[in-house]
């Protein structure tokens, strides 16, 4: 498939395509006028480098672990490395966890202070 139609089928843009190929996470065979072309499963691909790109894996870490993703087979290093990543994402999602939760309580203190000051409010016109 061509350039155009790999950034449509995987959302996102042909610049991004580029600078995946740049980076050496993504490649292409050319015609002979140049054109690029990938194979069907440079979709999924493509997805995967986002979701790695999403959860804070710089290029060069991508770049370092997409040759064991390829071979289906990670080495000690590589392997040390995706642990490594993982437990990372692991501790970020309990900051996120945690953030969320002090936001709720935020959120419900501040409605149970809107609740009150509506209630005196509401004692207020009542006694006049």
């Amino acid at each position: 498939m061509r350039i155009g139609d790999l950034a449509t089928r995987a959302g996102v843009s042909v610049r991004a395509l580029r600078y995946y190929e740049e980076q050496g996470l993504l490649y292409a065979t050319r015609s002979a006028s140049g054109q690029r072309h990938y194979a069907e499963s440079a979709v999924d691909r493509v997805l995967l480098i986002q979701q790695l790109y999403a959860a804070g894996l710089s290029s060069r870490t991508i770049a370092a672990l997409m040759p064991c993703v390829d071979a289906n087979e990670p080495d000690e290093k590589s392997t040390a490395l995706m642990v490594s990543e993982r437990d990372r994402i692991d501790q970020q999602i309990q900051d996120l966890i945690a953030t969320r939760n002090r936001l709720t309580a935020v959120i419900e203190s501040s409605r149970s202070a809107a609740s009150c000051v509506h209630s005196d409010e509401d004692a207020l016109v009542s006694a006049s």
